[in-house]
């Protein structure tokens, strides 16, 4: 890209986060075009080889988003030396124990990082590299600028071209430790193999292009836009609050920038097209938008669709870390009548079709391992089973963790399907419909409730956010989040009209429990943490 665009803009990152819009003319950002990025990643790259770092290193990379960010991440891939990214969300007790477990070498990362690794003991035994970002205080190691500098004169005084890192498919690329609802975040594997089928994929499935300027509100997005030669602008917002982004913020992005795509989690987007919808804001120039980590609500895509041409799609794309995307659906399919009406009656959410490469079956429902596959397995169509998948972005293993692995993983013949821990069924016109997680279906005594499926009934009702289905000794409660832009909430009529409508549907529900704020992950703040909604249902 450096070649083929150089002056064109590579990121944009605002200049004083936080600070007082101003009341007219553009927000003052730093940019830096694709010439001036590779050259930072080269000097980057080249500047950690030459202070000790290897090929193979296993680094933990704690760094917030912005440049930095982008260009440590593309020096670690040039360089061959393997990042270790861990959501900060997963708390304090795991994040110690997702260090120790992936045996780092290095550590990267701000000085307040560095202070926790210190107190906290975190990778104590193993973590000999260190680099700051910032001012050291109580430890040694190298400083983010000086390597730099040490890699633009290496570059300088050889005049030779620079001694990149020649991956193999399988050669391990990062292990990222994403936040789990329970038990301790498992390190997924990527291979340079799974990256480089990664950005075909999202490049074909969601035909992006070269030239094209993104917001990606999800930090580990950016990374992909500069190998498809798209633009950054990286928002003004707390990437661990999404759902309490200024709208204003993310609207005068798009105008000024021109944005072309936008990725929103359902709560950033809910948030945001409720101002649209406010404020009849109109973004001629989004060809489209894109949200996952959670299933989006009709009445937000309705909201959001307002300020986009009528030609323009939100994808809600499916997967997970272990692969991404998986299949993926567009707001004028979710958004007709009798796919609405679908779920609205307990059909689940519709995820649309398996992408290209993606072989997807549905198997009968279990918690063993399951060594090798046989077609014996896979269900019939309209069947609710355990979604598994089978590509060449799918990843193969998770680090130091065998047992897990044996779980999520089936031999075939030629490769291995990856049980998505995800139930749904599929429908003669070949559309997946997603039922809810493997571990939040509520067994009563005669039978098997599963979260999403009947969440999608009750979660029509005008005066509701969001639900959760959850299960106290073998009975079925339900939590309910009122939307708080409703002034006065009815709730013993919501009760009642949940209840009319577990009737209907034969859900014996035993309980209703409101719930000021469901508990959710740092990342998207939308995936409901349903176990902690369950520890607390116990105690009402």
């Amino acid at each position: 890209m450096a070649k083929t665009q150089p002056d064109t803009l590579a990121i944009a990152l605002p200049v004083s986060p936080g600070a007082a819009l101003p009341k007219s003319g553009p927000i003052p950002y730093h940019t830096i075009n694709f010439k001036e990025l590779a050259h930072e990643i080269n000097c980057l790259s080249v500047g950690l080889l030459d202070s000790g770092f290897k090929h193979g290193d296993r680094v933990v990379l704690m760094v917030p988003p912005g440049i930095e960010f982008i260009t440590l991440n593309f020096a670690f891939l040039q360089s061959g030396i393997i990042p270790v990214l861990i959501d900060p969300g997963i708390g304090i007790k795991n994040l110690k124990e997702c260090i120790d477990e992936s045996n780092p070498v290095g550590f990267i990362g701000i000085s307040k990082a560095h202070l926790a690794r210190i107190f906290l003991g975190w990778g104590k035994s193993t973590i000999k590299k260190k680099v700051t970002l910032g001012p050291k205080i109580l430890w040694g190691g190298g400083l983010f600028k000086k390597i730099k500098r040490l890699g633009q004169s290496s570059i300088l005084e050889s005049a030779k071209p620079i001694n990149c890192f020649v991956p193999k498919e399988d050669d391990l690329a990062a292990i990222f430790f994403t936040s789990g609802s329970t038990g301790i975040p498992k390190g997924v594997m990527y291979t340079h193999g799974n990256f480089r089928h990664q950005v075909e994929m999202i490049r074909k499935t969601f035909d992006m292009n070269s030239g094209e300027i993104d917001l990606p509100t999800f930090a580990p997005l950016a990374l992909l836009n500069p190998t498809l030669g798209m633009s950054t602008v990286i928002p003004d917002m707390d990437p661990t609050k999404p759902a309490q982004v200024d709208p204003e913020r993310i609207i005068r992005a798009l105008k000024q920038f021109k944005i072309t795509t936008m990725f929103g989690s359902p709560a950033l987007i809910d948030r945001v097209a409720r101002y649209v919808e406010a404020n009849n804001v109109k973004i001629p120039t989004l060809k489209r938008v894109l949200s996952a980590g959670a299933p989006v609500p009709a009445k937000t895509l309705k909201r959001l669709s307002g300020m986009l041409n009528s030609d323009v799609e939100i994808y809600t794309p499916y997967g997970a870390t272990e692969g991404m995307p998986i299949c993926s659906i567009g707001s004028h399919q979710l958004l007709r009548d009798s796919v609405q009406q679908k779920s609205a009656n307990g059909g689940g959410i519709c995820i649309g079709k398996p992408i290209d490469n993606i072989e997807l079956r549905i198997i009968s429902i279990s918690d063993e391992p399951i060594e090798q596959w046989s077609d014996d397995l896979e269900l019939g169509l309209h069947k609710i089973g355990e979604i598994v998948v089978k590509g060449p972005h799918v990843t193969a293993a998770y680090y130091n963790r065998d047992e897990a692995t044996k779980l999520a993983k089936i031999r075939d013949i030629d490769s291995f399907w990856h049980r998505m821990g995800d139930l749904g069924y599929k429908d003669e016109n070949g559309d997946i419909w997603f039922c809810g997680r493997k571990s939040h279906r509520v067994k009563t005594a005669d039978k098997e409730l599963y979260s999403v499926q009947c969440e999608s009934i009750f979660n029509q009702h005008s005066q509701v956010l969001r639900t959760a289905l959850v299960g106290v000794q073998n009975k079925a409660f339900l939590c309910v989040e009122v939307d708080k832009e409703v002034l006065k909430p009815n709730l013993n009529q919501i009760e009642l009209d949940i209840l009319e409508l577990a009737k209907d549907h034969e859900i014996d529900i035993k309980r209703i429990l409101f719930h000021k704020s469901f508990p959710v992950d740092i990342r998207h703040n939308a995936k409901i943490f349903r176990e902690k909604l369950a520890d607390w249902a116990v105690k009402q």
